[in-house]
């Protein structure tokens, strides 16, 4: 399986932005999708995840309320949008898949996209 991600770019702070990921192979009930960030300097962080097969869906704190993650099983796709970003959450996203299920720990995850840029501004 190999992720693309795309989407990003520049925002104002307080408007929207989608960013989707797409796999080229096939993503199971078992597998998890994940989106992670990542600023200069720091590790990557989880910020959201979806259950493939059931379509139970996870945040981190910092974003919860204010993006929403989805997945399309026709398209192998999953996708996150981010409503009223802040200028805090500028960052590369990744999107990321957990063979082995659940998990919010970058380790633990197989596959990663190459990553999308995402610019709030003020």
């Amino acid at each position: 399986v190999q992720l693309q991600a795309s989407g990003g770019g520049l925002v104002q702070a307080g408007g929207s932005l989608r960013l989707s990921c797409t796999a080229s192979g096939r993503i199971f009930s078992s597998h998890f999708m994940g989106w992670f960030r990542q600023t200069l300097g720091e590790e990557r962080e989880f910020v959201a995840g979806i259950r493939w097969g059931s379509g139970n869906t996870y945040y981190s704190d910092f974003v919860k309320g204010r993006f929403t993650i989805s997945r399309e099983k026709g398209k192998q796709s999953v996708s996150l949008e981010m409503n009223s970003p802040k200028i805090e959450d500028t960052a590369i996203y990744h999107c990321a898949l957990a063979m082995r299920g659940y998990s919010q720990q970058a380790n633990e995850f197989d596959v990663w996209g190459q990553g999308t840029l995402v610019t709030v501004s003020s």
